[in-house]
């Protein structure tokens, strides 16, 4: 097995585990990836067995995991003025464009923050290493933008996750502690979004996407 086809199903395993996305879409992930010197083959065949495999192991899960239970903190942010994001692309900067989009379609006057996290911190949560997850003011008030963060780490306090944060507004919340376990559900499938660099204008962050 070549370098090549090592990382591809790294991905395929990563993307399997996030819970985010149905074979077909796994599927049509990996056509952006695939090199003439890959096995297209065995890593389709890795994709079904990959999701074989967490079928199986989602029978021991617990009734209610740590990822119903961000749903759970985020619905409740998303209710109270904090639109809220998972999947969020994959870097920071697609996470901002995905969140403009959100705003845009739920109707941001509903809203004076943001939260999300992306695919990279996904990928971090499922290896163990905790969930990181980014919040914000709408106009980039810095004073709004802690009220933010301490409105966030309150709901994920209450639901019975540790938080790590310093309490400014240029450093993530963390979870420190997660046990990354998503079962599947329709409306949670994220596509991967282009990347899309980061404003550098004085203006609002999410005012470039108007």
């Amino acid at each position: 097995m070549n370098d090549t086809e090592i990382y591809i199903l790294e991905s395929i395993k990563k993307w399997v585990w996030s819970g985010y996305y149905l074979p077909d879409g796994v599927h049509e992930m990996l056509d952006d990836i695939l090199e003439e010197e890959v096995d297209e083959s065995a890593m389709r065949q890795a994709i079904d067995s990959e999701f074989a495999r967490k079928a199986e192991e989602e029978q021991a899960w617990p009734s209610v995991t740590d990822c119903d239970r961000i749903d759970s903190v985020f619905l409740k942010l998303d209710k109270s003025g904090i639109c809220a994001c998972q999947n969020a692309g994959y870097t920071m900067s697609e996470g901002y464009s995905d969140v403009t989009e959100a705003l845009v379609n739920r109707g941001k006057h509903k809203y004076q923050g943001y939260c999300f996290f992306h695919g990279q911190d996904i990928e971090r949560a499922i290896e163990g290493h905790g969930l990181s997850v980014a919040f914000g003011d709408l106009n980039d008030v810095v004073e709004k933008m802690i009220d933010v963060g301490h409105s966030v780490k309150q709901a994920l306090e209450e639901a019975g996750f540790e938080v790590e944060w310093d309490g400014t507004a240029d450093t993530r919340l963390n979870i420190s502690k997660i046990n990354w376990q998503r079962r599947y559900l329709p409306t949670q499938q994220t596509s991967p979004q282009p990347t899309t660099p980061q404003p550098t204008s004085k203006k609002a962050w999410w005012q470039f996407w108007q």
